[in-house]
């Protein structure tokens, strides 16, 4: 007889409640058990004192005699101190996007270098037309008479013309 320390469910529809318990391997999620140990109410926040409550004696009476705990329960035992805490399972090829997704993952990321080069270019460009304009002699200013002369010239005659 294999016996197990796991949930079972109790509670009303979308409102779960579970009674920790010791059962034997065989029998269903909901049925018989051999003992209660304890109880479990995920709607009660993480440091609520009564969202998980151990009778330890009992659970380390059961552990000692072979009993196993499910994924979750090893948690709880871990957490209470009552076992060693198991290692956290992560599978990296589920993790990783499908091939549609790495696609436009790559075609953004080649949207990027493009965008990229096209900045550099640009500031090679206006770095090239900065130095040229610093290259190129500035044009002689012309002087100060003659940029007088030629309006005052053109309003002369443009008195003449109205007086006629």
């Amino acid at each position: 007889m294999a016996l197990k320390i796991r949930l079972a469910r109790g509670g009303a529809k979308k409102r779960p409640f579970y009674r920790i318990v010791v059962a034997e391997s065989t029998s269903p999620r909901d049925g018989r058990f051999v003992e209660r140990v304890g109880s479990y109410n995920p709607h009660l926040p993480h440091e609520h004192t009564e969202r998980v409550v151990l009778n330890k004696e009992r659970l380390q009476y059961w552990l000692s005699v072979g009993a196993q705990p499910s994924d979750r329960m090893a948690k709880f035992l871990g957490n209470a101190g009552l076992a060693e805490k198991p290692a956290q399972k992560n599978n990296p090829q589920k993790a990783t996007p499908k091939k549609k997704a790495q696609e436009r993952a790559k075609q953004e990321a080649d949207a990027k270098v493009q965008m990229e080069e096209a900045k550099v270019q640009a500031a090679q460009a206006k770095a090239q037309e900065a130095e040229a304009k610093v290259a190129e002699p500035e044009p002689q200013a012309q002087e100060p008479e003659a940029i007088a002369e030629e309006p005052v010239a053109e309003a002369q005659e443009a008195q003449e013309s109205s007086d006629t």
